[in-house]
């Protein structure tokens, strides 16, 4: 199981930089760089068939996964979430083909771990001894867990009004967490202001090559679930994006691979809040860029993100995969928390329950067709939002 990576891309303006040196945003251009690999020597190395008899982690995918030395290779048993065929909602919904990837079931209940265990697996072979990231919840919990495991330190800028639940995870597991009044944007500056001071590696949402690299493994475990097809639609909610990101790097690394056919790749759908949905107006715009979101304000934490560095790259996914981007207000989002627990025995995080919400429009607006196979992402646990459904309890 040796990686095959070659080099660092940008993925605004293309220039390339060796990959073995740590690496925040292009230094040409200030944009996320991207990992590549050779697909051809990769498809020499691994074939489907072989991926069996591999540990079920996301390490199975490890010849076009970055880190080079199995020994730095850190394990909480992230990754290998099931599909779960959604047939009461599917029913309701007038959907025949309606599945869940449920991502509440990785470390620290959210697809989180996915990124982070890369990211902090690739910084710590490359010589990082402490990290940090601004988080609204569940990135810090992951960040936390996995410097642990690793045995560096780790800090974490919350937002104040965060749930309790988060910071007492984190500080469970030894990180050291600052609360500042604002929203993750703002918690971001102080990272990046340590990061320049040298006080730590910045592992922000695409800040640096590799948490997109773990995200993109929701993408190679589908493909395999569903027998090395893919579905018509994924419906995804979105923040920072990584996992959207990632995802579509990983269907255009399968048909290098070989293991999917051409042309095959479904549509991507990027949900958010209605209080702070600065893709879906730039994709509504045809813009190529996302305006920050003014005053942003939602239940759903995990997509109060009011601008993302990689805003250009989710909505060139979207575009070119004939997707669309969807806005969904919080009582809409609460609701199907409630639908979703009901229907089918899941309980989600608010960001994942809005995928529900934002299908029903999907379904009224005919984006989407009785027979067509639908996924949608389940990002987290609702377990750490009881929060959320007390307070909107009816009396």
């Amino acid at each position: 199981m040796e990686s095959t990576l070659t080099h660092l891309e940008c993925g605004r303006c293309g220039a390339t930089y060796e990959a073995d040196a740590l690496w925040n945003l292009c230094p040409s251009c200030g944009r996320p760089l991207l990992a590549r690999y050779d697909l051809e020597r990769a498809r020499r190395l691994v074939r489907p068939a072989m991926l069996a008899g591999r540990p079920a982690t996301l390490w199975r995918y490890a010849e076009v996964l970055p880190v080079r030395d199995p020994a730095h290779r850190l394990t909480l048993g992230e990754g290998f979430t099931p599909l779960l065929r959604l047939e009461r909602l599917g029913a309701r919904l007038g959907l025949r083909h309606l599945y869940a990837k449920d991502e509440s079931l990785n470390p620290t209940a959210s697809f989180k771990a996915r990124g982070l265990c890369l990211a902090v697996s690739r910084a710590v072979e490359l010589g990082a001894r402490a990290l940090a990231v601004p988080s609204a919840g569940n990135a810090g919990s992951a960040l936390a867990a996995y410097a642990a495991r690793a045995g560096v330190p780790a800090h974490i800028v919350l937002p104040r009004d965060a749930p309790a639940t988060f910071r007492l995870e984190m500080e469970a597991l030894g990180a050291r967490v600052t609360l500042v009044d604002g929203v993750i944007t703002d918690c971001a500056r102080i990272v990046q202001a340590g990061a320049e001071e040298g006080r730590w590696f910045d592992v922000s949402t695409l800040k640096e090559p590799y948490r997109v690299e773990g995200k993109k493994t929701m993408g190679y475990e589908l493909a395999g679930q569903l027998g090395w097809r893919l579905p018509d639609v994924i419906v995804y909610p979105t923040g920072g994006g990584t996992g959207l990101v990632g995802m579509w790097k990983a269907f255009e690394e399968l048909e290098g691979l070989g293991w999917i056919e051409a042309g095959q790749r479904p549509r991507m759908v990027s949900v958010q809040s209605s209080g702070c949905a600065p893709i879906v107006r730039a994709f509504e715009r045809g813009d190529e860029e996302a305006e920050p979101w003014p005053n942003p304000a939602t239940v759903a934490a995990g997509l109060r993100v009011p601008s993302a560095v990689g805003d250009f790259l989710m909505l060139r996914a979207l575009r070119e995969s004939g997707g669309t981007a969807v806005a969904v207000p919080d009582d809409a989002i609460l609701a199907a928390m409630r639908e979703l627990g009901a229907t089918e025995g899941l309980f989600v995080a608010p960001e994942a329950a809005a995928t529900v919400a934002a299908l029903r429009q999907l379904i009224a607006d005919d984006f989407v067709q009785p027979d067509e196979h639908v996924v949608l992402l389940l990002t987290g646990s609702g377990l750490k939002y009881t929060h959320l459904l007390e307070a909107s309890a009816t009396p």
